[in-house]
């Protein structure tokens, strides 16, 4: 059975996720030893990072605009082209990351070695413990739990076909869907998308077995900079208004802090 890790990386007009794609295949093949494939508009930039196995080309498909507290901007959201994943992949299990998402440890192994045929994160929480993440783990007027879309495992399987077919179905109705479950916001998401398929597939008892750890995130507040190869610095303001920081050291975790990052991944290359 082929394993290898699939990232999506289209650019807008303030992130070079394409960039950011070879810098995360980098880590990905030190702890993880798969391949990885990117899927990219810009195929030839692509091929110029060693780190990347193999290039996938696409189309880039909005899911919108949104407003970016790190670069006080609004910026096209490329994302939409998330639910073609299995289609798209050519590895047998395969673990879908989003360019984004800081690999510093071989934990996600432990994904391509479970027995499951899909998985992702149930619940999302601050690294810091500074931010409740309460309003981002459910959505929508009915409170609907959040699966986040930021690390999926799935195998070639009945299951995961049916989630993802589903997932296209919600993306192509999705004016029809935000109004059945209560979103209000008019801009399309994948972890949205995600969170209704799973609630399909398991006959609406919001019941799906998930990653038995949940997702380690840094919000646009925290200022991230690297200090040695798998460790990392996050300064942040404490409630009781004093600077503050703490040191996160081979672990992984989602940067939500897309200018931040870049910066990591730009020192670099």
């Amino acid at each position: 059975m082929t394993r290898g890790a699939l990232i999506f990386a289209f650019n807008n007009e303030q992130t070079d996720y394409v960039a950011m794609a070879g810098w995360c295949a980098e880590n990905i093949h030190r702890h993880l030893n798969i391949p990885v494939a990117v899927v990219t508009d810009a195929p030839d930039r692509a091929r110029t990072y060693s780190s990347i196995d193999r290039v996938i080309q696409a189309v880039p498909e909005s899911g919108g605009t949104r407003y970016f507290e790190d670069y006080q901007s609004t910026v096209t959201w490329h994302n939409a082209g998330r639910v073609d994943a299995y289609a798209l992949s050519p590895w047998d299990r395969t673990l879908v990351l989003d360019a984004d998402y800081v690999v510093a440890s071989p934990q996600l192994n432990l994904l391509l070695d479970s027995e499951q045929d899909f998985l992702c994160h149930r619940w999302a929480y601050d690294i810091t413990g500074l931010n409740d993440f309460s309003g981002l783990n459910y959505f929508s007027r009915t409170n609907m739990p959040m699966w986040w879309a930021t690390v999926m495992m799935f195998n070639k399987s009945t299951q995961a076909k049916a989630i993802f077919d589903i997932m296209n179905m919600v993306k192509h109705n999705w004016s029809h869907y935000r109004r059945l479950y209560g979103i209000g916001q008019s801009n399309y998401r994948n972890d949205h998308a995600l969170s209704i398929a799973l609630n399909v597939t398991s006959g609406n008892t919001l019941s799906h077995t998930g990653i038995p750890w949940n997702l380690a995130s840094l919000t646009t507040t925290h200022k991230l900079t690297q200090t040695d190869l798998d460790s990392y610095r996050v300064d942040f303001v404490n409630p009781a208004k004093r600077n503050q920081y703490i040191t996160v050291n081979n672990q992984d975790f989602h940067a939500m802090g897309k200018q931040q990052l870049g910066a990591i991944v730009a020192n670099q290359s």
